[in-house]
């Protein structure tokens, strides 16, 4: 393993820690302001940047970011997205800890694969650097529509089949995998450093109707299935649509068990409360809800 990939694992790791310590206080912060609402940006906008504890937590995330594209620019995008996954299995750990509760059944599992997930993938960089592919342009882009289409979907039919906060956590992942998967090209430099645009996109998009759905449901349930599909798609993509290589024989076997564990461990780990548990889409004072 070269060092370059090694310190870009380094940075992965400490910026998914700070990710999700960032959503818990984005949550925290959004669930105690007035109601946020995607119909008027603006307004909802002037709420989150007057509020000191939400900004914190906001430059926490954008910390994290910072170290993510530094990591991204040192290997590849699904090396770099597989450790931010088993990340976090050691954040459930460390925070049932700090909390002094015992992690359930179902976290318990979730962070075995997590972490054995990391351990695989540390073993399989004996076959292989970590260095990442290109991909063509074209295929990029369908891959980045498709992930917008299937977000938007959601805005506009979820919300009603399986939740407010469901809904809204898949699109912000959703939105949120377009930022990362635009990170990766955009690093690239010359003509794709135009990705920089779909990048601020994703990332906007994605952070706005998370805090939409911590006023309708937990971070776990929020936070949990954003982080779900931010780690798992762009793990997708980095094979699919960037060509990036996996080394054959036995460490390959290791490295997509690897991809398969800590990705697993996120499911278990996003615990979606059930529709009827939610609490009732936000509606803005002097604002009627939607007409069906």
């Amino acid at each position: 393993m070269s060092a370059g990939t090694a310190i870009a694992l380094v940075l992965a790791l400490v910026s998914t820690t700070l990710t999700n310590l960032a959503y818990l206080r984005e949550h925290d912060a959004a669930a105690e302001l007035p109601v946020l609402c995607m119909r008027r940006p603006l307004q909802s906008a002037r709420v989150l940047l007057h509020d000191r504890s939400w900004m914190s937590g906001f430059a926490m995330e954008t910390v994290g970011f910072l170290l993510y594209a530094l990591a991204l620019a040192l290997a590849s995008l699904a090396l770099v997205q597989s450790v931010a996954a088993g990340g976090i299995g050691i954040l459930a750990y460390a925070s049932a800890r700090l909390g002094r509760r015992p992690l359930t059944p179902r976290e318990l599992s979730g962070v075995i694969l997590s972490v054995g997930g990391l351990f695989l993938l540390a073993v399989s960089f004996v076959g292989g650097t970590g260095e990442g592919g290109t991909g063509s342009t074209a295929s990029i882009l369908i891959w980045l529509g498709v992930t917008a289409g299937v977000a938007v979907a959601l805005v506009l039919i979820g919300r009603r089949s399986i939740g407010v906060a469901a809904a809204y956590g898949l699109a912000g992942g959703l939105f949120f995998s377009i930022g990362d998967v635009s990170t990766k090209v955009a690093t690239q430099g010359g003509a794709r450093a135009g990705f920089v645009l779909t990048l601020v996109a994703g990332y906007t998009l994605g952070t706005a109707l998370l805090q939409v759905g911590y006023q309708a449901g937990s971070a776990l349930t929020v936070a949990g299935l954003a982080t779900l599909l931010t780690n798992a798609l762009p793990i997708a993509a980095g094979t699919i649509v960037l060509d990036e290589h996996v080394p054959g024989g036995v460490f390959g076997a290791m490295r997509v068990l690897a991809f398969v564990a800590v990705t697993a461990g996120a499911v278990l780990l996003a615990r979606p409360e059930k529709p009827s548990e939610a609490r009732p889409e936000p509606t803005p004072a002097g604002l009627a809800p939607e007409q069906t």
